[in-house]
């Protein structure tokens, strides 16, 4: 019951302060607090005039508000947005506004009105549950961000706007989650002659855009794996069907198919001609994403995402392909490179995986050991080094497969990992401490 009591308590007070950050200029937010000094300081009228001054600027606040309810204004707009955007990087993009008005409007500002963030009951109970389990009271470990925020959002200045004309204006945000950014609607806001309130006119507008997972920069690495010879090629191992590299012509040999046959050299030479063709040679990479966590909206599993991401984005840009591994409501492989699905692609699969609650970590394990066959090294960003996980990788070293392992561990922590069954490959395990993955991911050779 209480936790209902102080989840309405949060969704009101956040609501209060949208609203007011909104609503009031940088000005009119020095007011209000300077409206609460001289309101505590002027209880007692008989020994103090702090009370005057409290009035005074009530009545300003009060007279700024009142002129909110003159401004009447019609418009459309319409976005021009990028497909995608990227988590913590400036999406920039275009909006156009027509005054469907009589009247030629001026010092407007535009304001995005996104989805509704603030999460339901029981989100808000496991994160701050899950906030309770494991950040001591007094202690000095940061606490996390807000997790439900989607965006950082900028008012934009908007030029004059002539009756029945239309104007482009430069709009920017800042995504802070990855999967899709929704917009309800725009709001156009006019300040109030003293600058302190804002009067506001919305409409409708819902649109999305994709938010793509934060990538961080990987320096050349040398992948696990050589090249592997596999039947059929590229498309068989690819499960899309046989389809090998064509490479000449020669006479045609007893068993030779006839889909073989190259009808127009027959023509020519008066006798059978077939194509021939060889298996191909390539690298192929398995990359495995643990997404098994108990934590709700957890800052570890977000930078496993990230990792994921870079890696997926560097390895599409060679010769090779590229199996993404990991189980979210069922267990899921996406192959991506020479011809298939391309990086983009890749990474909206990344910017959609949610974590793993509700299934055991060998459903993973049963994943890549079945598709240990068809590839030549294993790239691993999991989520902790505990038994299961290092029971994986030495199923995975024992078949032979070079790996190339990370671990994703909270920011402050100093005990260094234990190889286990990466003693006698130290070098391809690798600790990435939150807060310092880029500067880590750099130092890779």
């Amino acid at each position: 019951m209480m936790l209902r009591v102080i989840y309405r308590l949060y969704r009101w007070s956040s609501g209060l302060r949208y609203w007011a950050v909104r609503r009031f200029t940088p000005v009119g937010l020095g007011l209000l607090v300077a409206i609460t000094v001289t309101m505590l300081m002027g209880f007692n009228i008989e020994e103090s005039v702090s009370y005057q001054a409290f009035m005074l600027l009530l009545g300003l606040l009060a007279v700024a508000i009142a002129f909110s309810w003159f401004f009447h204004m019609q418009f459309t707009i319409e976005r021009c947005l990028p497909r995608f955007g990227t988590v913590g990087v400036a999406l920039r993009y275009f909006v156009a506004v027509r005054n469907l008005g009589k009247q030629t409007q001026s010092g407007l500002a535009l304001l995005e009105n996104l989805a509704d963030a603030r999460p339901s009951f029981a989100e808000w109970k496991d994160v701050q549950l899950d906030d309770q389990k494991h950040i001591r009271p007094f202690s000095f470990v940061k606490r996390r961000a807000n997790p439900f925020k989607l965006a950082i959002t900028k008012a934009a200045t908007a030029p004059p706007l002539p009756s029945k004309q239309e104007v482009t204006v430069s709009a920017e945000l800042t995504p802070l989650r990855r999967g899709v950014l929704r917009f309800d609607g725009v709001t156009l806001a006019r300040p109030d002659p003293l600058g302190l309130f804002r009067s506001f006119v919305r409409t409708p507008a819902p649109q999305s855009v994709l938010i793509l997972p934060k990538r961080y920069y990987l320096p050349p690495i040398a992948m696990p794996g050589s090249m592997k010879y596999q039947q059929g090629g590229v498309a068989l191992a690819s499960n899309i069907g046989q389809s090998d590299e064509f490479v000449s012509l020669r006479e045609y040999r007893r068993g030779d198919p006839m889909r073989h046959i190259h009808w127009r050299s027959w023509a020519k030479t008066g006798k059978p001609i077939v194509k021939e063709f060889e298996d191909e040679f390539f690298v192929r990479h398995a990359l495995v994403l643990d997404t098994f966590t108990d934590r709700p909206h957890t800052e570890q599993f977000e930078e496993a995402v990230s990792v994921a991401s870079s890696f997926a984005c560097t390895i599409l840009t060679q010769e090779s392909l590229l199996d993404l591994l990991f189980v979210g409501a069922q267990a899921y492989c996406f192959t991506a490179g020479r011809g298939l699905a391309h990086a983009d692609q890749m990474l909206e699969i990344l910017a959609s995986v949610r974590p793993s609650s509700d299934k055991p970590f060998a459903s993973l394990e049963t994943l890549v050991l079945n598709h240990s066959s068809t590839v030549n090294g294993v790239i691993c960003v999991l989520l902790a080094w505990d038994e299961a996980r290092q029971q994986l990788v030495a199923k995975l070293k024992s078949l032979g497969l070079p790996l190339l392992v990370f671990v994703i561990r909270d920011a402050g922590e100093k005990n260094p990992l234990d190889h286990g069954p990466m003693r006698d490959d130290p070098e391809h395990l690798h600790s990435l401490e939150i807060g310092r993955i880029e500067e880590q991911l750099a130092r890779l050779v």
